[in-house]
């Protein structure tokens, strides 16, 4: 098999664990390079499991959250780094409150392009993965973070663009993750009542909002990972801070999801190769393009 490389772009340490983490952790273990990019540091997230709501947490969330990265990181088996911005914050009200100065989401946009225009031109990634135009669900440096993707990855093939960031590299294929599917989440909830238990969605998928439409219109790639869902849920609960373990991620039985929906989501934005759609692999239409 050849060995490819794929670089993840994020806007915070968790998103990778819950955003296609099987898909890397399965083509890590394949042999092929992985490489999460981290754009903040969570810097400004909340605690969100009680058990880790504690003194000595909340006091040093930046080192904790690079502790919780770095163990998710290794559960995952792929390399991580930092683009060193800071957190955003998820602003609530109505209305919004203005976002903090300094932050990632107001960076100009050709200041973290550039920076990771260095690291694509570096790793040299033959696949990327980010996130839609709405971010995944509309968080600021969720949108931040596309918008600084596909900037880059016009970028980082021009010799034009930032000429001492590295030599240029053209990434063959971007795609979009897409983890919010409709269906998904009602056959689970479907299996659970079967089980007699509750159905942990019920409420959720009773606010879901039509408007939203059905994602699976968009998604091009399945790739079957189900092997590496133990490692996606190591790895989220990796990040202490952000998970709760006892939390609706982790309601439905391994085995249950395994059976049911054994894929993780892609939509395929960009592509300099031929492919044909539905794909089950990211790096399909890439033969003979490893060596390089």
């Amino acid at each position: 098999m050849s060995s490819y490389r794929l670089m993840a772009v994020h806007a915070h340490p968790d998103d990778e664990s819950s955003k296609g983490a099987a898909t890397m952790a399965k083509y890590a273990a394949e042999g092929n390079d992985v490489l999460v990019v981290t754009l903040t540091g969570g810097e400004r997230g909340d605690i969100l499991n009680p058990a880790m709501d504690v003194e000595g947490v909340r006091d040093r969330m930046p080192e904790v959250r690079r502790e919780e990265m770095a163990a998710a990181a290794g559960i995952l088996g792929v390399q991580q780094t930092w683009l060193g911005f800071v957190d955003s914050g998820l602003p609530q009200g109505d209305p919004l409150p203005p976002l903090p100065d300094g932050c990632f989401a107001l960076e100009p946009l050709e200041v973290p392009t550039e920076a990771l225009v260095r690291q694509i031109r570096a790793f040299r990634p033959h696949v990327m993965i980010t996130y839609d135009e709405n971010g995944g669900y509309p968080h600021p440096d969720h949108i931040k973070c596309h918008e600084v993707s596909m900037a880059a990855f016009e970028a980082a093939a021009d010799p034009e663009a930032y000429p001492d960031a590295g030599e240029p590299w053209q990434v063959s294929k971007v795609y979009y993750t897409h983890g919010f599917i409709r269906k998904r989440l009602q056959l689970f909830g479907e299996a659970m009542e079967e089980a007699g238990k509750a159905n942990p969605f019920a409420a959720w998928l009773d606010r879901w909002k039509t408007e939203q439409g059905d994602l699976m219109a968009r998604v091009t790639t399945q790739v079957e990972c189900a092997e590496f869902f133990p490692h996606r849920d190591k790895a989220l609960i990796a990040h202490a801070t952000q998970i709760d373990p006892n939390g609706n991620f982790f309601v439905v039985p391994l085995e249950t999801q395994q059976r049911l929906w054994p894929t993780e989501e892609f939509e395929l934005a960009k592509t300099t190769v031929r492919t044909a759609i539905p794909e089950s692999d990211l790096f399909a239409g890439l033969d003979g393009e490893a060596a390089s």
